[in-house]
């Protein structure tokens, strides 16, 4: 698992926003397209993926796809 990799699927949950306009910086919240929906995506794609279960918590709790990857990363080392 890498954050180039992560931020690519991450990207993927939006429809209307390309894909090149995510960085691992990326605020998502503040993003147009960002609602329950695409909250919903980013967690099952998180656990389709990586196996891991993401809660609506730790999003709520995130800022940036960094900060949802490192709670990835940490659960899927735990």
């Amino acid at each position: 698992m890498n954050i180039e990799t992560f931020v690519q699927e991450f990207a993927e949950q939006f429809d209307e926003i390309p894909a090149e306009s995510f960085a691992a910086d990326t605020l998502f919240k503040e993003n147009d397209e960002w609602s329950s929906m695409t909250a919903l995506s980013v967690i099952a794609m998180v656990d389709q993926n990586y196996s891991v279960r993401l809660t609506g918590d730790d999003v709520r709790k995130s800022s940036t796809i960094t900060d949802i990857y490192n709670i990835v990363l940490s659960k899927a080392n735990a």
